[in-house]
């Protein structure tokens, strides 16, 4: 999902018998990013006060349906122990809907499966607004625009009362909160170019930030989770202007900024922001820099240069660093820390140059010295070509708490056609690969593959892809 300067948006069920084959347990996750052996017991966390990073030293609960799928998988063993997230994306996830992607657990099945795996952090996607993802289709969620009673007292509600439970008192759990959602309201709304009535009305009503701040303060009033709220990526947001009509850097983390004081959100509540969640942004681009001069001008000041198009960042690391910066600065606290979804940003395979090109056309340039090889930043369901990405480690940069896997490797982003699903998910061209494009992509092919299920359904082609390009490789 992305908006640049000139306006461009990017916007099965296991029987008990397979889980147990795959020998899941929670995964110690360390500065180093090495795995120890799965632990035994539970750890004796000091829940009295929360930790500054609560993936330090951390053994991270891995979702045995995620693990079993990726372990049936030819080669697929090799990562099938990696934590990743659970995702709460509809109303009856909380209590195990027998999906393809939830099985029949539910929340308190996942803790408990947590705790018997000695793990002492879990990571739960909280993924249910109102009028979800007003800008895209593909993942369209079961509530409509004005139900946002029902996401308070159904759903957040719900999801308070059970990780509260005592039971859990020795695990961490990290929500990460909302992906997809509040950067839409600085982005797609009139009078811009890539506006749709879905985020008009969303930013009309105030339910994503009614929402947001809602599900942030009671969650967080809970002494051992730990609040990360989606704060998009560079190439969604990656554009700081003295014009307001270019500017998504400053104004979204000025939106941010507004929840503060909302339903009693206090800057107390959030340990952090993620960035890149179920994206394909690149942490590094080692061969160019954003501001370079190529062919006698800077490469983010070329007006004909379409890949960087006057962004002020070409990775996630630079990003992340400036955003929090900017967070800091609208009244959250100076300790936030940073997650970075690495899960398919990979981008190895043949393609992936070794060197800076040494072409003086800016075009050519960058083109031959990128890793990222999306056709555009807007690209966002099912990119053909990436892999994965750093396998998840804590504390690798000072201002990231964590790279992680939110985002299971092998999950689709949306159908490549039209799919009727009783999961309230609509069809977005942007999944089928033979869509031209729009203005939220710089009116670009879609990039993505071809023959994908619905959101959140297993693709095999696209997880042996995944495991193909992975850098650094397996």
């Amino acid at each position: 999902m992305t908006l640049s300067r000139s306006r461009k948006k990017q916007v099965g069920v296991l029987a008990a018998a397979a889980l147990a084959a795959t020998s899941v347990g929670a995964v110690t996750m360390t500065s180093a990013g090495a795995e120890e052996a799965p632990a035994d017991e539970p750890g004796g966390i000091d829940i009295a006060q929360k930790v500054d990073n609560p993936y330090e030293g951390a053994q991270v609960y891995v979702n045995p349906i995620w693990s079993a799928n990726a372990a049936a998988e030819p080669g697929g063993e090799a990562i099938a122990n990696e934590p990743t997230g659970v995702w709460l994306d509809q109303t009856s996830a909380i209590w195990g809907n027998d999906s393809p992607t939830t099985g029949s657990m539910g929340l308190a099945e996942h803790l408990d499966e947590a705790v018997a795996q000695g793990a002492d952090l879990i990571q739960i996607v909280i993924y249910n607004l109102p009028g979800r993802d007003c800008a895209a289709l593909a993942s369209n969620g079961q509530l409509g625009p004005d139900e946002i009673d029902a996401y308070k007292t159904e759903y957040i509600d719900e999801i308070v009362a059970i990780q509260g439970d005592p039971a859990y008192a020795d695990l961490k759990i990290v929500n990460v909160i909302e992906i997809d959602s509040l950067p839409n309201l600085v982005t797609n709304v009139s009078p811009r170019e890539t506006a749709t009535p879905e985020c008009d009305e969303m930013l009309a009503n105030g339910n994503y930030a009614d929402g947001i701040s809602y599900a942030a303060a009671e969650l967080g009033a809970l002494p051992n989770t730990y609040n990360y709220i989606d704060a998009a990526h560079h190439g969604w947001i990656g554009w700081a202007d003295d014009n307001a009509e270019y500017d998504n850097f400053r104004a979204s983390a000025a939106m941010f900024g507004s929840l503060l004081g909302q339903n009693g959100l206090t800057a107390d509540h959030v340990a952090g922001f993620i960035t890149n969640t179920a994206n394909y942004s690149v942490l590094e681009e080692p061969y160019w820099a954003v501001d370079e001069e190529v062919g006698g001008q800077p490469l983010n000041l070329n007006p004909d240069l379409p890949w960087v198009d006057w962004n002020d960042f070409n990775n996630e690391k630079d990003f992340s660093e400036a955003f929090r910066d900017e967070l800091v600065s609208n009244g959250f606290a100076s300790d936030i820390g940073m997650l970075i979804d690495t899960s398919r940003n990979g981008w190895g395979g043949d393609y992936r140059p070794t060197g800076p090109s040494s072409s003086d056309d800016p075009v050519t340039f960058v083109d031959e010295s990128r890793i990222d090889q999306r056709i555009q930043k807007g690209n966002w369901c099912n990119q053909a070509g990436a892999g994965l990405g750093e396998r998840p480690q804590a504390s690798p940069e000072a201002w990231i708490d964590a790279y992680v896997w939110i985002k299971p490797p092998g999950e689709s982003d949306g159908s490549s056609e039209l799919i009727d699903n009783d999961e309230g998910k609509g069809f977005d061209e942007m999944c089928d690969p033979s869509y031209g494009g729009n203005p939220r992509n710089g009116n670009n092919p879609s990039g993505a593959r071809d023959n994908m299920p619905i959101s959140g359904h297993w693709s095999s082609e696209q997880f042996q892809e995944l495991l193909q390009n992975a850098y650094p490789p397996l």
